[in-house]
């Protein structure tokens, strides 16, 4: 009998918490992880990239590697699987993702992997501030297996109330485990093992947001950043990235209107803004940020 590597999904709107909680999940949970990612967004990879044919692979420690996909999903998978033999696999979808294609995907061609589960990071604060659930969210909620209701300190046991009972409407089996920067149990997490029968995805994705990089050598003022970043575009809901100042480089982390800055290590200022027709307001973005420079 062949032993499948148990796969889970992890899944969410853009900027729900998503890489916080890997990062948490590395740093916790003592098994051999491979984490497939569609980008390396805001885990520091200091180490020399293993670069293969449909993968390329970097070294996060303790037997983890981070994976960012490269050629066909099974080909990735089978080269990892090959190359680390790990007891996880976990892929985290970009926020703009519709999991249920993905998890078809998985059961239909992956004969080396068995899906454990599908995660939902939700982000409370957001539910409130933008209450109508979109096409994509939906689905990400009804994938779920379990959703990490995450950054409830930032809402009322009211809001956190209306919030479940939204949630229960569109998933009323997943369970709902509230979180704060995805802080929880890795054991809830892993060995879920839920069978599911998942159909084949009738739907047309449905692109809601653009995006655009900016990228810089320069050094930036910190006081006339933070400026920029209060007055960021309403149609910007997310954006992150490093950002040089003078007394180092710091991860940047802007979610609808909140933000915060983390001392990192990288080499230079890279930034992604992710919104509803950022395009339009591209030139006015780099303009500001170019005031920022010193």
């Amino acid at each position: 009998m062949v032993v499948r590597t148990p796969l889970t999904v992890i899944t969410g709107p853009l900027g729900s918490g998503k890489t916080t909680l890997l990062r948490h999940i590395l740093n916790t949970f003592p098994k051999k992880i491979a984490i497939l990612m569609n980008e390396f967004g805001e885990i520091a990879i200091d180490t020399k990239i293993i670069q293969g044919k449909n993968v390329q692979m970097a070294d996060l420690g303790g037997g983890c590697v981070c994976c960012s996909l490269l050629g066909e999903f099974e080909a990735a998978v089978n080269e990892i699987i090959n190359n680390v033999d790990p007891d996880y696999i976990v892929v985290e979808t970009t926020g703009v993702a519709e999991p249920d294609a993905l998890v078809f995907d998985i059961q239909e061609s992956l004969q080396r992997v068995r899906l454990d589960g599908v995660i939902t990071v939700i982000d409370a604060d957001a539910m409130i501030k933008y209450p109508s659930v979109g096409h994509t969210i939906r689905i990400q909620i009804e994938a779920a297996d379990i959703i990490l209701l995450n950054k409830i300190d930032l809402v009322s046991a009211s809001e956190l109330q209306a919030i479940e009972k939204k949630l229960n409407s569109i998933n009323e089996t997943a369970s709902i485990v509230h979180t704060v920067r995805g802080l929880v149990a890795p054991d809830l997490l892993f060995g879920i093992s839920r069978e599911r029968v998942q159909a084949p995805p009738h739907h047309v994705h449905q692109i809601e947001f653009e995006s655009f990089i900016y990228r810089s050598s320069a050094i930036f003022n910190r006081q006339v950043f933070e400026e920029f970043a209060d007055n960021l575009a309403t149609e910007v809901y997310r954006a992150k990235g490093f950002i040089r100042f003078d007394d180092g480089i710091y991860l940047f982390n802007f979610v609808a209107g909140r933000w915060e800055l983390e001392l990192f290590t990288q080499e230079a200022t890279e930034l992604v803004f992710i919104g509803k027709k950022t395009s339009l307001k591209k030139s006015e973005i780099v303009n500001k940020l170019k005031f920022c420079e010193i």
